[in-house]
């Protein structure tokens, strides 16, 4: 695609999270050939402002408009997309970038609306050749590319992969943007009245190839639980919802390497007891009350509104741990991902824009579909996510 005007066009620009990336590529990218794209031109013209890049060039466009969407893809390579819900507004994107022939990534975490497209977009994809990758942040790249990394260093080490790996998240730092608060909403919403979306949101299996047997793994961890390896208690993890069912795609399009019987889980390390049951407890409140109209509408009033988050001060001085633990029956091997900012907004902001530059720059070895960014990318995104300051490693103690 060198024939296309743009390396990358980061749509959903003048959002917050677009912003962050915007802010990223400009300062730390000076030569990529790129655009910014939205809906309101006086918003993206604010955008050039804050970038400091007057001629940067703008694309007006917008999800209701399929004609503009088209006439947006067709002129990148790749495209990153920050307009969520994605269940609300993704579906007419992602169509036009799989029958462009264009790359795409995004950050939604919402498996409901991931399940319904694949088999709508899927096929256009792999006709075109676009590579269409979702879930490139927080959720789900340190879940999905430490076991990705772990595996490799398993089979490198002991001849054979790890059948069991558990993923657990440790200290971080950071802070709450309304556009995931607006997300996790809309989910909940459409769970409530549907049931289908409902079962897609709980199933484990929800993101597997059509046709392809369910593995052994069971509802992600509700309550605390104590955890041998890490000498730890554990409480519910709010994001192993999408990230394990992410695991588990990226397992089965590479073909079931780990075995038929591979397992994952993922929660969240703990100091005390105490601290995991107040952890389950709060999160559990939190959630029972999204699936209800008076509580989600208690919760949007305290909660940050869509354009809101975490400032400056509290994004650059955020940071994150993540560890996979591997075992099989002999052996077993530990990874940690390690991240400076804050995960959710100062992380994540960099981590989609690697996971874009990588789909626009780099040799890939599969072709068009929908894919993982373990499936599609692995070791390219993780050489590249070292430059913005997230590191995976072996644990050897």
């Amino acid at each position: 695609m060198s024939d296309r005007r743009f390396e990358i066009v980061l749509y959903g620009a003048t959002g917050f999270t677009g912003k962050l990336v915007a802010e990223y590529l400009a300062e730390a990218h000076p030569d990529l050939k790129w655009a910014i794209a939205g809906r309101s031109q006086q918003k993206l013209d604010e955008v050039r402002q804050v970038v400091n890049l007057p001629e940067l060039p703008m694309i007006t466009a917008d999800s209701a408009d399929p004609a503009s969407l088209t006439a947006m893809a067709e002129q990148a390579t790749a495209l990153i997309s920050t307009v969520g819900p994605y269940a609300k507004y993704g579906t007419p994107v992602l169509e036009a970038c799989a029958t462009e022939g264009t790359h795409y990534c995004d950050l939604t975490g919402e498996a409901q609306w991931m399940a319904e497209v694949y088999e709508q977009i899927d096929p256009i994809a792999k006709d075109s050749g676009a590579r269409l990758v979702h879930c490139c942040g927080f959720d789900s790249i340190p879940s999905d590319l430490s076991v990705f990394f772990l595996q490799n260093h398993f089979k490198e080490r002991f001849g054979r992969y790890a059948t069991h790996v558990t993923g657990r998240m440790g200290r971080a730092s950071g802070g709450v943007s309304g556009g995931t608060v607006a997300s996790l909403m809309y989910v909940a919403e459409q769970a409530s009245k549907d049931p289908v979306i409902k079962e897609r949101v709980m199933d484990p299996y929800a993101l597997y190839p059509a046709g392809l047997d369910k593995g052994l793994d069971g509802p992600d961890q509700a309550g605390i639980s104590w955890d041998d390896n890490f000498e730890s208690w554990t409480g519910p993890f709010v994001m192993a919802a999408i990230n394990t069912k992410v695991v588990r795609r990226s397992h089965a399009l590479a073909g079931l390497p780990y075995g038929e019987d591979f397992r994952y889980d993922e929660s969240q390390l703990c100091s005390s007891r105490a601290k995991a049951l107040l952890s389950a407890g709060g999160l559990g409140a939190v959630m029972a009350g999204t699936f209800f109209s008076p509580t989600r509408a208690l919760l949007k009033k305290v909660l940050p509104e869509p354009g809101e988050g975490p400032n400056e001060t509290t994004r650059n001085n955020g940071f994150f741990e993540f560890w996979a633990h591997g075992t099989d029956n002999d052996n077993q091997l530990r990874v940690k991902v390690a991240g400076q900012r804050d995960p959710g907004y100062g992380a994540t902001s960099r981590m989609l824009a690697q996971a874009g530059l990588c789909l626009a720059r780099d040799e890939l070895s599969v072709g068009g579909g929908i894919w993982t960014t373990a499936s599609a990318m692995g070791d390219p995104l993780l050489a590249r996510l070292a430059q913005v300051d997230i590191h995976f490693s072996v644990v050897e103690d």
